[in-house]
């Protein structure tokens, strides 16, 4: 795990935020995550235009496992989701701090990035679980 990405806020619920330069919040789920899930089978995204508070469901990952909701760690706008999931939902296995991206949000309350954690708290909770 100290392979995570130094620049990602991270939320408790294992998903991660990369901030644009556009204002816009890339979204997706954390190695940890996608390891715990094993096999992604399938991913359900939200539609464009949806609007989303900070810790609602927004999305699903469903695995050879398990199905899991994926929640918005900030509030805004979806204005882009990733079609290449549509056919190829183990992207977020094999890349999930790249080409395995779910979602991206126009924020709405840049603040609430503030809220999430650093690298060192996420690992600090992972360890904990």
């Amino acid at each position: 795990m100290s392979d995570l990405p130094v620049e990602l806020k991270y939320a408790r619920s294992h998903e991660w935020a990369r901030l644009d330069s556009e204002g816009t919040v890339l979204i997706g789920i954390t190695d940890h995550a996608q390891e715990a899930l094993g096999d992604v089978v399938y991913v359900e995204l939200p539609e464009i235009g949806t609007e989303i508070d900070a810790g609602a469901e927004i999305a699903v990952v469903e695995s050879v496992k398990a199905a899991s909701d994926i929640y918005s760690p900030v509030s805004g706008e979806v204005v882009e989701v990733n079609q290449v999931l549509e056919d190829e939902p183990e992207a977020v296995n094999r890349s999930p701090y790249a080409d395995g991206w779910l979602f991206r949000i126009k924020l709405s309350n840049p603040d609430e990035l503030n809220d999430m954690m650093d690298v060192d708290s996420y690992l600090m909770a992972i360890e904990g679980e």
